[in-house]
């Protein structure tokens, strides 16, 4: 027999976002259930020590936040369920989801907080050495690489401002791209070849990144010239993927507005999706900041909304019932 959970708040993912939806969610007295998709925590789970999360003046590491906060949240009231959703009905409600172990969540409102991927290299030595030097966010990671030499590999506009970024911190910043040309918006190209601290790279094509063994870490970027085929070898201290993110959207693509990157739209100011009483939070919706505290914020935004919308929904139910 199919399980079915039903919830005044539903909420998909278990990220910043997610989890502070929950205990805003379940402090209003909505006993929102959380599904934890495919990686409970999020991004964070993987990320080792995190330095600018307000309220910790010792680095704390990112698992352990992501444990506090989901415990926090189940401290509250909320539900935590381990199942990822594969279909998804929004086109009345109460809206209906179905998990692959066949489970039917059922929810008065949807709070969607899959969060967003970043691209990677698809490299074995990329996959070795992240946490240990190489990195997919300058503005999460740049702050530890402080005076060292550092490098950005993309053409697009992510990859322009990781590099303008890391000026801050590093006085030596190279821009490697496969391409003799960038993407980037103009603008932008104009800072990054004004800047004196950058070094571009064209045609250069990353073969692997060099570890040092032990605590070193990250020493160098092997690079294949793509015009001559040529091997080089660039000493670095920090290696920044910044090739694009992906959105976890494509669940609701046909259901929900989705811009051209893939990300969900909302009403400025506001987690409204197009579809009423659906709201979206974290980095699904959002592709400048994504930042664990930015999709915090969000996340409670996400759930005073939902609130909201449900106070005006049930008021608006009882005044039906009285004409």
């Amino acid at each position: 027999m199919t399980a079915t959970h039903s919830t005044r708040m539903l909420i998909l993912g278990s990220g910043p976002a997610g989890l502070s939806a929950a205990i805003y969610g379940a402090r209003a007295g909505l006993a929102p259930i959380v599904v934890q998709g495919i990686q409970p925590g999020g991004q964070l789970m993987t990320t080792t020590d995190v330095e600018n999360y307000p309220g910790f003046r010792e680095v704390i590491q990112g698992p352990w936040l992501m444990q506090e906060m989901q415990a926090q949240a189940e401290a509250v009231g909320a539900q935590m369920l381990w199942d990822t959703i594969v279909e998804v009905d929004v086109s009345q409600r109460p809206f209906r989801m179905v998990g692959d172990s066949g489970t039917v969540y059922v929810g008065d409102t949807l709070v969607i907080a899959t969060g967003a991927q970043a691209k990677w290299l698809g490299l074995d030595s990329e996959k070795l050495l992240q946490g240990k030097g190489v990195s997919a966010c300058a503005t999460c990671d740049g702050f530890f690489f402080r005076g060292k030499k550092v490098a950005v590999i993309g053409g697009g506009n992510t990859a322009v401002e990781e590099a303008l970024y890391l000026t801050n911190h590093s006085h030596d910043v190279t821009l490697i791209h496969r391409r003799d040309s960038l993407r980037a918006e103009k603008i932008l190209q104009k800072r990054l070849f004004a800047n004196d601290k950058i070094t571009t790279l064209w045609n250069k094509k990353v073969e692997r990144f060099i570890d040092g063994g032990g605590v070193t870490g990250l020493v160098g970027i092997e690079l294949k010239d793509m015009e001559t085929g040529e091997l080089s070898t660039l000493d670095v201290d920090g290696g920044f993927v910044a090739i694009g993110h992906h959105p976890a959207t494509e669940l609701f693509r046909g259901h929900i507005a989705l811009d051209d990157d893939g990300y969900i739209t909302v009403d400025k100011g506001t987690t409204r999706t197009n579809v009423p009483g659906v709201f979206a939070c974290g980095d699904v919706m959002d592709k400048h900041y994504r930042q664990a505290i930015t999709a915090a914020g969000t996340g409670c935004m996400a759930a005073l909304d939902a609130e909201r919308f449900l106070a005006e929904a049930d008021f608006e139910q009882v005044a039906e019932a009285a004409e």
